[in-house]
C-alpha cells in the first residue's frame, strides 16, 4: 500500500524537488504551504509521516507539531533551516521523531524517511502495554502511570522510558540509546544531552532520583532498566 506523506513547507523550489524525489520512491504526497492550510488538510486525511518546516508564513511548525501530537502518534520529521541547539531540543521534546537541517543530502533524507517508517511499522506491531516496577505504559494512548497515578512526560522522555522498559535488565550504551531514539546527527544530541534526559526522567519515575532503582547507571558501560518486581 502506498505510504502518504504530509509535507508542510512554503519554499516552492524545495517542494518541487522533493515532490519529484518522493513520488519516484513510491510515496503519495499531500502538500500544505501555510499553517492554516496544514490544519485543514490534517483534519481531512490520514498520513503515515508528517514533514514540517518550522518557519511558515502564518505560524510555526512547532505549534503544528504539538497540535498533531495531541491526537496522533504519527511519525513527525522536522525539515528546517533552524539549526540552533534550542530549536533541535524543542523539536524532539514536543514530539518530533527526527530533525534534519537545511541544506541536506537527498540520499540521506530519503534514508531517514525509510528508517522512521520502519520503526513506526515495528511499533504498531508490538505489544500495546508495558509494565514493570509499578510503572505502566499504555502504548496506544501514549500514557504513563506510576502506581496508578498519571505521569506527564515529554515526547523524548516517553521514548526513552519505552526503550528501557522494552529491554529490561540489558545494559544499553549511550550510543545504542541515541541511535535507537533519534536519527539526528547534530552535535547537540550527544551523551551530555542524554544525561540530561535521563536525569529528568528519573525525577518523574523514581521514588528517590538521587538513588535510582529503575534506571541504573552501569559504570563505563551505560544504563539499564533494573527490574525489581
Amino acid at each position: 500500500m502506498m505510504r502518504r506523506i504530509f509535507f508542510v513547507e512554503d519554499d516552492l523550489n524545495l517542494i518541487t524537488g522533493l515532490s519529484f524525489a518522493l513520488k519516484k520512491q513510491g510515496y503519495e504526497l499531500v502538500i500544505a504551504r501555510t499553517s492554516a492550510e496544514a490544519e485543514r488538510l490534517w483534519q481531512e486525511g490520514n498520513y503515515d509521516l508528517v514533514i514540517l518546516d518550522i518557519s511558515l508564513p502564518d505560524g510555526s511548525g512547532f505549534d503544528l507539531c504539538e497540535r498533531i501530537r495531541s491526537t496522533s502518534k504519527v511519525p513527525i520529521m522536522f525539515l528546517t533551516a533552524a539549526d540552533e541547539e534550542t530549536d533541535i531540543i524543542m523539536g524532539l521534546d514536543i514530539g518530533g521523531d527526527d530533525y534534519i537541517t537545511k541544506p541536506f543530502k537527498l540520499a540521506v533524507f530519503l534514508s531517514r524517511i525509510n528508517a522512521i517508517l520502519r520503526r513506526s511499522e515495528n511499533f504498531n506491531q508490538a505489544k500495546t502495554e508495558l509494565y514493570s516496577n509499578g510503572i505502566r505504559v499504555q502504548l496506544l494512548k501514549g500514557e504513563v502511570y506510576k502506581q496508578g497515578i498519571p505521569i506527564e512526560l515529554t515526547a523524548s522522555e516517553y521514548k526513552l522510558l519505552c526503550l528501557f522498559m522494552e529491554n529490561p535488565d540489558i545494559v544499553l550504551s549511550p550510543e545504542q540509546i541515541l541511535s535507537k531514539l533519534w536519527d539526528c546527527d547534530a552535535n547537540y544530541i550527544d551523551n551530555n544531552t542524554l544525561t540530561v534526559y535521563i536525569r529528568r526522567l528519573r525525577t518523574k519515575i523514581e521514588d528517590n532520583p538521587a538513588l535510582p532503582k529503575n534506571i541504573v547507571t552501569v559504570r563505563r558501560m551505560g544504563y539499564k532498566w533494573n527490574t525489581v518486581d
